[in-house]
């Protein structure tokens, strides 16, 4: 039972380039069963290296500037750490659950164990992605075209969908998350200014002042919402 449970740390990082530079053999010859912690490991790794990341780049200024300028993405960035792998785990079994459903649908007959899997190992594009998202938009939109280029992937090798289905079916849902992320992304970048603003001038108000401030932005925030 103890070699069952044993995870091999070792096979991390060829796995990680296998489902990087051959995502067709890494699905193809991709165990089945086995468990739920060599696939959560594998991920939580994927997501630590993509926060440290994440961090660096923010002390050399790379990354969304917040309220409180650079300082403040810092903070953000070296949160990222922590943050960034507790998201993705709870992130994974949310995910695996709606994919392992479209599948269902689609005619797979594998468990949700194998759903899991699939979308688990699909995570060592995390640190790449963490890179590009330094770049505006391309992060969101590379991330989402390759995560669903993995998916399609593994529907074709594990759930043996037809590539036609397949190719259809995720390629419409990543095209609308395309489409909702670089929409967040630029509404977020487009009050970027406002909001560094808004750190640096709220800093000599009194409290009245400041909750004053603090609502006149959020109604002009909510009234370009709605344009």
């Amino acid at each position: 039972m103890a070699n069952q449970s044993k995870v091999d740390f070792s096979a991390i990082p060829n796995q990680t380039i296998k489902v990087i530079t051959n995502p067709v053999g890494f699905y193809r010859d991709m165990p089945k069963g086995g468990g739920f912690i060599e696939p959560l490991i594998f991920l939580v790794v994927m997501a630590a290296i993509a926060g440290v990341l994440t961090a660096v780049l923010s002390v050399f200024g790379f990354g969304m500037v917040g309220m409180a300028g650079m300082a403040g993405m810092a903070f953000a960035g070296f949160a990222a750490i922590i943050i960034v792998p507790i998201m993705a785990v709870i992130g994974s079994f949310i995910g695996a659950a709606i994919v392992y459903v479209i599948w269902l649908i689609m005619g797979s007959k594998e468990s949700y164990e194998t759903a899991y899997r699939c979308i688990a190992y699909a995570s060592a594009i995390y640190p790449i992605m963490a890179i590009l998202g330094i770049i505006p938009y391309l992060g969101a939109i590379v991330g989402t075209a390759w995560g669903f280029y993995l998916v399609i992937m593994a529907s074709i090798q594990v759930h043996k969908i037809k590539a036609n289905l397949a190719y259809i079916v995720f390629g419409i849902i990543g095209a609308l998350l395309i489409i909702m992320q670089v929409s967040g992304e630029y509404t977020a970048r487009n009050f970027q200014p406002s909001m560094e603003r808004f750190g640096r001038n709220i800093e000599n108000m009194s409290p009245e002042e400041a909750g004053k401030a603090l609502g006149e932005f959020l109604k002009g925030l909510e009234q370009s919402q709605k344009k």
